[in-house]
């Protein structure tokens, strides 16, 4: 290089960083380092100016001021113009070409359940987000990095300006750092200190408001972990991005990669069965239910929750709430599934999976990754709202009718009102004990939903329950499930209708409750 070059690095993980500023010592930058990094750096033999003799001040406050300097951000900020150079000199201040930095791990502390307010505080970077955001300012002129993965990138288009220069001992074949490259630098600094400032609003905003659930301002930030081959359809782009500081909520152990359409499935199916105690099965497709069934083994729960649609449940994901063992893959058989999903597997379900459905995804549930909003995107902005979770609250439930259901009828009914919740608006199912016979989703009036139930259920709706998820305008609707054989039915009431919807249960012979509580689920 004409003359000598000045680099600045400042960071918390020091992954790379001696090779890193070995290969810029090798290009001539004089290397400036504060704290531990240069204490990393003179360690391993590398020639380094310490930040303080560069700014005559010292660290103070036990390192929370050492880079906050006119010599450091004036060299920093300066642009490459006569007006700039001159009043540099003027301070005596050497320009600054490239800053590496990488925060302190806020994210990481606070998501410790152990972490007190005072721990987490002293992990909110203010230099180093300062370094950052400066340089990328700058980065015209400033080559800017704070990911340690982009190390060996930067030494090889700098080397590669190296060469290009005249300065052929460099080794090494990469494009020049050129302005778009330093623009991109640029990009990834500036997201990196928004998520940043994102993830410390979002736990300050627990700290200041802990019960207020829908907030002025919802700080996100979130990273894109896997490009998908294509949205719902093939001519759709499509990525999965996940909230930063987050882990996955699911582990692949076998199988194809994951397609949009078997994300979406898989987040739908894996709550149904979390619904229940006993072990359950859900078998879904395009997010609604075909089959839901609990038993007392596994195998029984999935022959019941195939049973209530087989045709419907070919292509299907099916999720359970307990471990999957060799009779439940082998109850599968040679069913098309798309997603197999569970809390864990035995070893010989393993086995078989990989033997039979090697196509098959085979998913790991790990624990937590409850949701505290539900967010959906909509023109200009996004819709926000709590999710629909919690027992139900038998207590405010009333029989409406003059025929009180029997016991069993209860039971069922109980069974009814938690799988309706998870079928699409207008929805309607049909159960015996503890599995569906018939299911209706998604139809525009509620009517066609319970047809729709009562044609999957044939013969089988007779002595059935009937769970709705909201309530029925029309008298039809239960006359409907009168006629195919429902004897007794749940749903929230509400309706300026409802004698209508009573009356017509009473002259029927059915049984009615009101929950109180709607279900929609759009």
């Amino acid at each position: 290089m004409a003359t000598r070059a000045r680099a600045l690095l400042s960071v918390y993980d020091k992954s790379g960083l001696i090779e890193f500023a070995r290969g810029l010592t090798e290009l001539g930058f004089e290397l400036v380092a504060s704290g531990g990094t240069a204490r990393a750096l003179s360690q391993a033999g590398l020639a380094v100016t310490q930040v303080d003799e560069i700014t005559g001040f010292p660290e103070i406050l036990g390192g929370r001021v050492k880079t906050l300097h006119p010599a450091v951000h004036g060299g920093i900020l300066a642009r490459r113009t006569p007006e700039h150079q001159a009043e540099l000199a003027a301070h005596a201040i050497t320009p600054i070409q490239l800053v590496a930095c990488n925060l302190y791990p806020f994210i990481q502390t606070v998501s410790r359940p152990d972490v007190d307010e005072a721990q987490a505080i002293e992990e909110i970077d203010i230099g180093g987000v300062t370094l950052l955001r400066a340089a990328a300012k700058n980065f015209e002129a400033v080559i800017v990095v704070c990911d340690p993965a982009d190390y060996a990138g930067v030494l090889a288009a700098l080397r590669a300006d190296a060469r290009s220069s005249g300065h052929t001992e460099e080794a090494g074949t990469a494009e020049p750092l050129d302005k778009q490259g330093r623009r991109r630098l640029a990009l990834k600094a500036f997201r990196h200190t928004a998520a940043y400032d994102a993830a410390i609003a979002t736990w300050l905003t627990g700290q200041v408001e802990p019960n207020q659930l829908l907030p002025e301002t919802l700080n996100l930030a979130a990273e894109r972990v896997q490009l998908l081959r294509y949205g719902e359809n093939p001519h759709q782009q499509a990525a999965l991005y996940r909230w930063v500081g987050s882990r996955p909520y699911f582990e692949q152990l076998q199988g194809k990669e994951l397609s949009y359409n078997n994300i979406v499935d898989l987040e739908a199916a894996w709550a149904m069965p979390q619904e229940f105690a006993e072990p359950t099965v859900a078998i879904i497709k395009h997010t609604n239910p075909s089959g839901l069934a609990s038993a007392e083994i596994m195998v029984e729960a999935y022959r019941l929750a195939f049973d209530c649609d087989p045709v419907s449940a070919y292509g299907s994901i099916i999720a359970t709430n307990r471990a999957v063992d060799r009779a439940l893959v082998e109850a599968i058989g040679g069913l098309f599934v798309e997603v197999l999903a569970a809390p864990s597997y035995s070893a010989e379900a393993l086995e078989w999976l990989a033997q039979h459905k090697k196509n098959c995804r085979v998913m790991l549930s790990r624990p937590g990754g409850e949701q505290s909003l539900l967010l959906r995107s909509v023109r200009g902005g996004l819709l926000a709202q709590t999710p629909d979770i919690g027992a139900a609250d038998e207590a405010a439930w009333r029989i409406v009718t003059a025929r009180r259901p029997t016991g069993e009828e209860m039971a069922t009914l109980r069974f009814a009102w938690r799988a309706v919740k998870h079928v699409k608006s207008n929805a309607i199912v049909f159960v015996r004990g503890t599995a569906t016979v018939g299911v209706g989703a998604g139809q525009m009036n509620r009517v066609d939903s319970v047809h729709l139930a009562a044609m999957r259920a044939g013969e089988r709706a007779r002595g059935a329950v009937m769970g709705s998820d909201a309530f029925f305008p029309f008298a039809d609707g239960i006359e409907a499930a009168a006629a195919a054989g429902v004897t007794a039915c749940i749903q929230p009431g509400g309706s300026q209708r409802d004698q209508e919807a009573i009356t017509a249960a009473d002259r029927l012979g059915m049984a009615m409750v009101f929950s109180g509580e709607r279900h929609f689920r759009h």
